[in-house]
């Protein structure tokens, strides 16, 4: 069986995490799981919550510097053939594991998968419908010069296969709202996703989320990420600035609405 790799970084999300652990330790299917949490000395409850899985799940606990450093820590330290990391406010869907495993062995010359994404509140209820429309469609017509121009890779539902890490890691902490996005394009630079349309993952958005908090900034941030992957590509860097322009100020007017 294939064996799969998933990393969870966490920092004082208690309120969250169990949900989000047991949303992987309930995944079954014809795969080996190596689920790492990497915890970067949390103060709330998490290290009871971690205890409490001891046995069905390896992890760490002490300080790091940050997402992308836990991130990276887990990855170095993972042992599967296929890789990822979900964040401890998201969720997996049931099966979700097995659909991207499946996804790899029809395809065995892939080198990385993502799939359907939903979005969800503080309560685990599905928001922003719009934005999975919009995504999902964006996804169904995936080009390099597409994912250049737009972020629309939902990073709960992406995997890549570990082989090629050597090459497209690590994770870049310069860019700490914008690091998956690099790695996408790292990916595609090398070849196209296959994309799973069946649900894979739920993103959850809240007041202390990053991209809640600071979506300005990563869109600022994805405009130097793709500056470093299209330097040649003036006309494609320009419509990706006036694009994240646009999204920040849909975001903006979306908070502005909320009140």
């Amino acid at each position: 069986m294939l064996r799969l790799s998933l990393i969870t970084p966490t920092l004082n999300q208690g309120r969250f995490l169990r949900q989000t652990i047991e949303s992987v330790l309930g995944q079954q299917g014809p795969f080996e799981l190596d689920y790492r949490v990497i915890d970067g000395g949390s103060t709330d409850d998490t290290r009871a919550i971690l205890k409490a899985y001891r046995g069905r799940l390896t992890y760490i606990s002490q300080p790091d510097r940050g997402q992308v450093d836990a991130i990276n820590q887990g990855l170095a330290l993972s042992t599967g053939e296929i890789v990822g990391w979900l964040n401890s406010d998201d969720l997996l869907f049931a099966g979700a594991l097995e659909r991207v495993v499946e996804a790899f062995r029809a395809r065995p010359e892939v080198e990385w998968v993502h799939g359907r994404c939903s979005i969800i509140d503080e309560s685990g209820r599905e928001i922003q419908r719009w934005i999975s429309r919009y995504k999902h469609a964006r996804c169904r017509r995936h080009s390099w010069e597409r994912l250049l121009l737009e972020n629309y890779v939902s990073q709960p539902t992406a995997f890549w296969r570990r082989r090629v890490w050597p090459e497209v890691g690590p994770l870049d902490d310069s860019v700490p709202l914008a690091f998956d996005y690099d790695l996408w394009l790292r990916l595609a630079r090398r070849g196209d996703p296959v994309y799973i349309e069946a649900p894979i993952a739920a993103f959850r958005r809240h007041a202390l989320s990053k991209s809640g908090q600071a979506y300005a900034e990563m869109f600022r941030q994805e405009v130097r990420v793709a500056r470093r992957h299209a330097a040649d590509r003036p006309g494609l860097l320009r419509a990706k600035r006036w694009r994240m322009a646009a999204f920040s100020a849909i975001y903006r007017g979306l908070e502005l609405a909320r009140g």
